[in-house]
């Protein structure tokens, strides 16, 4: 009989379950397991660069740095000298003298489209060039309450 009215009138006191709902169990470790194939593949990384943390002390330079910039207008320097793309690498290979282990900086305007930047990038891997970091400007983070009106000051670092 699946539910009833007690015959026995002894006492008000239901039969104790001693049985454990396992269902909020089971949804929870469902849950978790979806978060975690969603977000696994979001960790991992396709494109190998050589990129510093922001609060890493940055590493010394070499006594003459290899720079090449992507400029506002498209146009590559390497150096100071403007040079074209198609002699990016006679040119790169004449200032490393061939090592092709040499840290070559690249930094690009901002106003630079990514799809360029990445031409960039494999002219310069293609060259031979696998060492590649990111030059940026690192802001000073700006003081709790008193110094909020003052700009943060730019610095240039290299990785």
């Amino acid at each position: 009989m699946a539910g009833g009215i007690r015959e026995n009138n002894s006492g008000d006191d239901l039969a104790e379950n001693h049985e454990i709902n396992v269902t909020p169990f089971i949804d929870v470790m469902l849950v978790l397991l979806i978060i975690f194939m969603v977000a696994a593949p979001l960790s991992t990384v396709d494109v190998n660069v050589d990129l510093p943390a922001s609060t890493a002390k940055p590493a010394q330079r070499p006594d003459e740095p290899v720079y090449v910039t992507l400029k506002e207008d498209m146009s590559l320097s390497l150096g100071n000298d403007t040079v074209a793309r198609d002699v990016l690498g006679p040119s790169l290979d004449q200032m490393t003298e061939g090592n092709k282990d040499a840290r070559i900086f690249l930094r690009a305007d901002k106003t630079v489209d990514y799809g360029q930047f990445m031409e960039v990038m494999n002219l310069l891997r293609d060259a031979g060039y696998l060492k590649i970091a990111l030059v940026g400007l690192e802001t000073v983070p700006a003081a709790p309450a008193d110094a909020a009106a003052a700009p943060a000051a730019g610095v240039e670092t290299a990785p």
